[in-house]
């Protein structure tokens, strides 16, 4: 077993936030490898050598139907009981924009409440990520909150600055309505990333930016913290006060919080 986590990183045609997500997984600690969805509905058992995934953004088959319909549908048809698999040993997933949409319509987010298994049959997911209120696509970085009382591993200690705590956004549909789950939601912890009350690009319902399964573990949300895994990604970082660009900048430590969980939950290695 090498020192650096496997994170499988999924593929399939019109991603185009794949290498990101891999750069990200590789500064956490990891060993990244992207592998085409297509393969992996061939052959579902190399799921099995995953510590850790990500579902990119993009524009998978070109959200066409809907954004992320496509892709969902071949997880839910040829990849869910290796997903199921990779929950049960507790790899860690994160799912980005069109990861996020992906990942709802597949049913991997929200996921069973805590206590309840998981269904063997993809479910239909109670929550949605529909059309911006504007009706616009929207490229732009805005500022964003961590619920302190989340049992997100991924936010998990990440603390809002005034300055520092932006993240890129860059979606057509990424309003977040919950079907009525969002008290639930909110009191089970699961709200991982809010909008700034003041800077919800979408209209989200209760400003959700992400959420995350009952575990955790399963991490979906609409910015792209893989894009900004350096301060100098910053779209202001010279003006950042020395004492914000201390440490990882927000996507990074992301990245590191989930890398950490795998690393420390791994048996100790016994020398000879």
């Amino acid at each position: 077993m090498s020192d650096r986590p496997l994170a499988l990183v999924v593929t399939a045609p019109g991603i185009n936030c794949d290498e990101e997500l891999c750069e990200a997984f590789t500064l956490a600690g990891a060993d990244a490898r992207r592998v085409h969805v297509n393969r992996l509905a061939a052959s579902p058992g190399m799921l099995d050598e995953a510590e850790l995934i990500g579902l990119p953004g993009g524009f998978s088959y070109g959200d066409a139907v809907a954004a992320g319909r496509i892709a969902a549908q071949v997880i839910r048809s040829h990849l869910w009981e290796g997903l199921l698999r990779a929950v049960e040993r507790g790899a860690p997933m994160i799912a980005p924009c069109n990861g996020f949409q992906i990942a709802v319509q597949a049913g991997l987010l929200p996921g069973p409440e805590a206590g309840e298994a998981w269904p063997t049959t993809p479910a239909s997911s109670e929550v949605a990520l529909v059309d911006n209120e504007s009706a616009r696509f929207i490229d732009r970085w805005v500022r964003v909150e961590y619920p302190a009382e989340t049992v997100c591993v991924w936010t998990r200690g990440l603390e809002p600055e005034p300055d520092a705590s932006l993240l890129p956004i860059a979606h057509g549909e990424g309003r977040f309505v919950s079907g009525g789950r969002l008290d639930d939601l909110e009191r089970a912890g699961r709200i991982a990333v809010r909008y700034a009350s003041d800077d919800d690009p979408n209209g989200s319902e209760g400003h959700v930016a992400g959420i995350c399964d009952a575990s955790g573990l399963i991490l979906g949300l609409m910015p792209h913290p893989e894009r900004y895994t350096r301060w100098t990604q910053h779209p202001y970082w010279t003006r950042l006060d020395e004492s914000d660009r201390r440490g990882d900048p927000p996507g990074l430590a992301m990245f590191r919080n989930a890398v950490s969980w795998v690393t420390a939950g791994r048996p100790a290695t016994v020398s000879a």
